[in-house]
C-alpha cells in the first residue's frame, strides 16, 4: 500500500538539537506519531532543541498546526526549544485565517537561522559551564 512507506517521518540528530524534514503532506495519523516519536527523541537524546523544516508543505490544517504547538509545548516541558522553518506565505496565511497564533512555536526562514536561534535558547548553559570552568 501507497501509505505504508509514510508511516514515520525521520528525526535526525544534529549536534543537541533534532531535525525533522517533512517531505510529504500530513495526514492526521503522521502528525500524531511525529508527536509522539519526536518526544521520544528528546527523552532519549537530551535535545536541547528541535527544527522542524515545513518548506514542502502547501497547506496546514488546523489539526496539523495543533499539533506543531503541541510538539513545542511538550519540548519546553522536556527543555527543548522549537524552532519551524521554511513555512511558504501561504501556509501562514492560512494559519492566520485559522486563528492559530502556534504558542511555543519560534519560526525562522531558513534552517541556517533556525540552529542561530536553537543556539541562542542553549547560550545561557554554555555560558554558565564556561564561567565555572567545567565543560558540564
Amino acid at each position: 500500500m501507497p501509505g505504508d512507506v509514510e508511516d514515520r517521518i525521520p528525526i535526525l540528530k544534529l549536534g543537541n538539537a533534532l531535525l525533522v524534514t517533512i517531505q510529504v503532506d500530513m495526514h492526521d495519523r503522521l502528525a500524531l506519531a511525529l508527536e509522539d516519536d519526536l518526544t521520544n527523541r528528546i527523552v532519549q537524546t537530551s535535545a536541547k532543541g528541535v527544527l522542524i523544516d515545513i518548506s514542502a508543505l502547501e497547506i496546514v490544517d488546523s489539526f496539523i498546526g495543533r499539533t506543531l504547538a503541541n510538539i513545542a509545548q511538550i519540548a519546553r516541558v522536556l527543555d527543548a526549544e522549537t524552532v519551524v522553518v521554511g513555512m511558504r506565505p501561504a501556509v501562514a496565511i492560512t494559519l492566520v485565517e485559522l486563528g492559530l497564533s502556534l504558542p511555543g512555536v519560534r519560526t525562522a526562514l531558513n534552517a541556517e537561522r533556525g540552529m542561530a536561534l536553537i543556539r541562542t535558547h542553549r547560550g545561557d548553559d554554555e555560558l554558565d559551564s564556561e564561567a565555572d570552568g567545567d565543560p558540564a
